[in-house]
Order: structure tokens, then sequence, then C-alpha cells
């Protein structure tokens, strides 16, 4: 079996100003106060999380990872040279987004598994309360040879739940996915598909919905979500905003072809708040501007695929 997994990493920053981007609550002068030891130390947490990520079930690391909130090239190339992945054989896909705050999403990949044929970002057109434009992250395609077998990823990072005018950004981003979707099976009619990402919006959403609806997929994570679990936690509460969303032809068995086997929220105790009021929860790298030095506010999602051998 195979790792393919979606990270949302907490505002994976270096610490030298972008004129071009709002960067500068990440910077060392900052309030924050983000110094290159406190970088390093959260390259480090995210290998570290990063490489154990379904180890348990497959002895190791993800061949996939989707990435949100990164800044850059550079903090990809200082991850990959992070000391729990330097070892191992990944490269990443990445392209600077028009977002406000200069996060992007991103695809790290374990070049003896996944043979990247085409990658392409896709940006969204979306206006704001005044009809002046509103930029907000790249859709990321990448299209390879997974083990073999054509497949293509989707890697989002949806406008944020915080401001409820953002519930129909949301909605026109999801129907950008379909758009996407459509001209993959138009090329390529069954075309194996996942799409991947923290979509800030539980599984019931009307923008999940009509993602799913409108192309037959079929969303794993939707029985993982209860009152006590998920990816991400809030006002002590928990959703499941980091999501996959599967093509159909992952539930076939066919010889040589990947199905589904299961998926699941990666929250092993290392990854959260071990004590306090806030225990249990994603032990993350800031409060607001307090550095708790911890990993990310969200936990990691995987999922597991099985290449079938025979009958």
């Amino acid at each position: 079996m195979k790792t393919v997994s979606f990270f949302n990493v907490e505002n994976l920053f270096d610490t030298f100003n972008d004129p071009h981007t709002n960067d500068d609550d990440f910077l060392p002068t900052s309030d924050k106060r983000w110094t290159e030891k406190r970088y390093e130390n959260k390259l480090f947490k995210l290998g570290l999380a990063i490489s154990s990520i379904g180890k348990m079930e497959t002895e190791t690391h993800p061949a996939i990872v989707g990435l949100a909130e990164i800044e850059n090239n550079t903090v990809l190339t200082n991850l990959l040279e992070s000391e729990h992945l330097n070892d191992l054989p990944y490269d990443y896909v990445h392209f600077d987004s028009s977002d406000e705050r200069g996060i992007d999403v991103a695809l790290i990949y374990d070049t003896t598994v996944f043979t990247v044929i085409h990658s392409e970002p896709f940006s969204i057109q979306l206006f704001d309360e005044y009809g002046s434009q509103d930029y907000t992250r790249d859709i990321l395609l990448v299209s390879g040879l997974f083990d073999g077998e054509p497949m293509h990823f989707l890697v989002n990072h949806w406008p944020s739940k915080h401001e409820a005018s953002n519930a129909g950004k949301r909605l026109i981003v999801s129907n950008k996915v379909s758009q996407i979707i459509t001209g993959l099976n138009d090329n390529n009619p069954g075309s194996k598909i996942i799409v991947m990402g923290d979509f800030n919006d539980d599984s019931d959403s009307k923008g999940i919905q009509t993602l799913v609806n409108n192309n037959a997929l079929f969303n794993p994570m939707e029985t993982l979500k209860s009152t006590d679990r998920g990816s991400v936690s809030y006002r002590e509460g928990w959703d499941l905003f980091d999501q996959f969303m599967l093509s159909h032809n992952f539930l076939e068995h066919k010889a040589g072809h990947h199905k589904f086997d299961s998926a699941d929220i990666f929250d092993a105790d290392f990854l959260k708040q071990y004590r306090g009021h806030y225990a249990g929860q994603p032990f993350r790298t800031y409060a607001g501007n307090k550095y708790k030095g911890g990993y990310s506010d969200h936990f990691p999602v995987y999922l597991l695929l099985r290449k079938i051998t025979g009958f």
C-alpha cells in the first residue's frame, strides 16, 4: 500500500521580507518574532510529521503530500533538506499565486513512485462586496504516473471560514474545480482523480456537496468527523476541513490499478497539545502572536491506495 496525504502546515514562511506580499507578521522584527531558530524548529517538526504519516500501515513515508500555507520555493527546499526528509527521494511542485498573504499550495512526491508529466496552477477570479478583486490561492493540478498508472491530483486551499461572506467564494472555487475535472475527463474519459485540500468547510457544506455530486466523486472523510475528533479545532469544537474526494474508479477492483483502501486523520499523540485547557488539540506554532513552538494548527489527513496485482 502507498500513502497519499494532505497537510495544512500553518504559515510556513521564511524569515525574509517579500515586498510583494503581506508577510510582515513573519519577520524577526514582527510582533511574532519569527526568528531563524523558530523557523528551523518548525522545519524539523514538519519533517518529522510528514515522514510519519501512514508509516504504521505502510512502513514507509508518504508517496504524495499536498501542502497548504507554503510561502515559496525556498521553504519547500528547506523542508525537504530538513533532518527527517533529506534522505528521502522527494521533489516538489509549486507555483506562486496572487494570494495577498503570499501563501500557496504545493505538492511533494516520492520520485521513485510518482513521475510528473504535467503541472499547472488555476487561478480564481473573486471579488469583494465593493467590486474589487479578491485574491486567493490557486488550485494546483499535478498529473503523472503513480506506480505506472495515470493519475491526477488537485490541491486546494479554499477561502477562510472566518468571514461569512466567503461562503459564496468557496462555491465559486468549487465550481472551478468541477471545470478542471470536466476538462480532464474530456481529454481522457475515466481519468483517476484525487481532489485534496483544506476546504474550510465540512463535508456537508454546499461547496463540497456540489463538487461531489457534479463530478460523481466520493468523499471517504464523511464518516470520520465526530464531536471529539477532526483535523482542526475551533472554540473547543472539531471540524474536518481537510479532506479527499476521489473519482469512483478508485473503488474498482482491476489488476494493475490502484484501489482506495482507507482514509484517516493523522492525529498521533506527538502532534497534539499535551496539557492545559486545549490538551488533545493540534499542537500549533502560534496562538495569535504567542509562540507555542508546535507543528501546525491542523492535523494531516491521509488515505491508503492498494495496487491490485491479480485475482
